[in-house]
């Protein structure tokens, strides 16, 4: 199954999942310091938040998420044949998940897209150790800021 990710900065982690709990009638499948994210199964909807205060209803990127990394194979082929640069991330560390994607770039309003799939649950944001940046352009170990880098 493929679905949309919408990932959303907000001040306040814990008033946002309450909220969003009650909209879609779920709680978070995933939450950790500064993040959580929803699967939400109608409409079909990957929700994440990041917590930025300051930065609360910008945001973050956009997404679709994928069954498995053939699928994202697949999706990479297709989109670099429509003339669609990408940056593709293999074995990457982000977002507490290990995942396999790729980002389109270039799009007509800035906006940021990944297409991805999880494979595997990590108990880190970002790849323990390293010395560049973690997903969403933050620094490992830092408070969570959106910059023009990907995320999850």
């Amino acid at each position: 199954m493929s679905r949309i990710q919408l990932a959303l900065n907000v001040n306040d982690l814990e008033e946002s999942i309450a909220f969003y709990s009650t909209l879609f009638g779920a709680e978070p499948a995933k939450r950790k310091p500064g993040y959580a994210n929803f699967a939400i199964a109608e409409p079909p909807l990957k929700l994440v938040l990041i917590e930025n205060p300051g930065q609360g209803g910008s945001l973050n990127h956009l997404g679709v998420e994928v069954v498995d990394s053939a699928t994202v194979d697949a999706e990479h082929l297709r989109l670099g044949e429509a003339g669609f640069a990408a940056t593709e991330e293999r074995a990457t560390t982000c977002c507490y998940a290990k995942q396999d994607k790729f980002w389109v770039e270039n799009a007509p309003n800035g906006e940021r897209w990944e297409v991805y799939t999880v494979l595997e649950d990590s108990e880190t944001f970002s790849a323990p150790g390293s010395q560049e940046q973690g997903c969403c352009g933050n620094e490992v170990g830092s408070e969570l800021q959106p910059t023009a880098a990907g995320c999850c």
